[in-house]
């Protein structure tokens, strides 16, 4: 009879009457907001990296690079078409294409000047640009140079792949590195969930002593913290997604404007955005199981 009582009672005062709802006037909300912008703008960092690895690779994957280094002009001209003719003749070569001398002087004129358009100052090598059907093996650029070493013997055959393997090094590094920024921010939330929670048990611990008395129990007192900060969560991951997405259009608007492979190659898809969508609700579950573990290892304390 009297724990029926009691059930009575707590049933009475209500749940949401335990806990004060002031979510928006206090800071919880909006330092979750800043986390989750921090975090989705970290996320997408990462996902435009990827992107751009991989519209490199696939831009570079099978292409090489002839060069043909000699002093004299005519002698380059005439290897740089011995060496074509023989690339058009190798099976699984689709495209071969001597790189014209304007070209070439309007790619280094900026980093040689002006002298760079005298032959006779400067001897610029001669360019073949060749691809073929499958990405290049060690194997397969040996024996490429071979062939066009016996008809050109100053050719040097390189893979356009490796050119950018540095900067294939720096992006991958640069994707850890936003990686260990997501876990930083997933461990700041969580740290500052945490410490919301205990500053809430403090202030509410009288009442939560009368509502034990009352026959409320451990879960229930849980479930009202866990919703009331899955609430403030929720509030804050909305307004960090739309912070967030902000900052990255904006940034995506300016690096468009650069017109670079990399830049362009890095746009984000539909699916990205979707995977951006996720970090707000990867969030607030965050915040609930931490508030919930929380109340509830203090909760036992206290009894």
């Amino acid at each position: 009879m009297i724990s029926r009582l009691k059930r009575m009672r707590w049933r009475g005062i209500g749940e949401r009457d335990l806990v004060p709802q002031t979510r928006l006037s206090g800071p919880m909300p909006w330092v979750i907001a800043i986390m989750i912008a921090l975090t989705v703008i970290a996320a997408a960092a990462g996902l435009a990296l990827r992107n751009s690895a991989r519209a490199a690779r696939a831009e570079l994957s099978g292409g090489i690079t002839v060069q043909i280094v000699e002093p004299s002009p005519d002698t380059r001209r005439q290897q740089a078409e011995a060496a074509a003719g023989r690339l058009r003749e190798l099976p699984g070569i689709t495209a071969v294409r001597i790189v014209p001398p304007e070209e070439l002087e309007r790619l280094v004129s900026p980093w040689l000047g002006a002298e760079a358009t005298d032959a006779e100052a400067v001897p610029v090598p001669a360019l073949i640009d060749a691809r073929t059907q499958e990405a290049l093996s060690d194997a397969r650029l040996d024996q490429l140079r071979g062939e066009l070493q016996a008809v050109a013997p100053g050719a040097r055959v390189d893979a356009q792949a490796s050119w950018l393997s540095p900067v294939f090094d720096a992006i991958r590094s640069l994707q850890w590195l936003a990686v260990g920024l997501i876990a930083l921010l997933a461990v700041a939330t969580t740290a500052a969930v945490l410490l919301a929670a205990r500053t809430a048990l403090g202030s509410n611990r009288d009442t939560i002593e009368i509502v034990h008395l009352l026959g409320g129990t451990d879960a229930q007192i849980a479930r009202i913290f866990q919703r009331s900060i899955g609430i403030d969560a929720a509030v804050g991951g909305v307004v960090g997604l739309g912070l967030g997405a902000i900052a990255i259009a904006v940034l995506a608007r300016q690096l468009s404007a650069l017109g670079a492979g990399l830049a362009t190659g890095g746009a984000l898809g539909w699916a990205d955005w979707l995977t951006l969508a996720l970090v707000p609700l990867i969030g607030v579950g965050l915040a609930m199981v931490t508030a919930r573990l929380t109340v509830v290892r203090a909760l036992r304390k206290m009894l």
